[in-house]
């Protein structure tokens, strides 16, 4: 388990390293706009969206993005959002006010666009516990 507190990305060049924060279920949020659609979408199909707050930068949001993925494919009746903080430079600090993210990954789980739990760190036993619990009750 892991978290990444620094609220800059480091200053050499990963290019050739970023990570892949979408793929099977999960969606890259890399505008407010696609954020609004996602969430009025969820509220209409009545899904339970689980928003994960992550930075290429970061070593833990690394580790758990292949398992963060893995876990949509399992849980279809749930809606899995990534937010790339640096995507969002310029949206970053509104969103890190509004959702009071600290440290990345920190997952949200979100119920008609509220929240109703927060993970933070790459903890994947926690992690799937909260989804198969929350898929579980669907």
């Amino acid at each position: 388990m892991g978290s990444c507190f620094s609220s800059s990305p480091p200053d050499e060049d990963e290019s050739e390293n970023q990570p892949h924060f979408a793929g099977g279920n999960v969606t890259l949020i890399t505008t407010n706009d696609t954020w609004d659609r996602k969430l009025s979408e969820a509220k209409t199909q009545g899904k339970i969206v689980i928003a994960n707050f992550s930075a290429s930068w970061c070593s833990p949001c690394k580790s758990i993005a292949p398992y963060y993925i893995e876990l949509s494919e399992k849980h279809l009746s749930l809606m899995f959002l990534t937010i790339d903080v640096d995507a969002l430079t310029s949206l970053l600090q509104e969103f890190s006010t509004q959702w009071e993210v600290k440290a990345t990954p920190t997952f949200f789980f979100l119920r008609d666009g509220q929240q109703f739990d927060k993970l933070v760190g790459a903890n994947k036993v926690e992690l799937e516990n909260k989804i198969t619990t929350i898929a579980g009750q669907k």
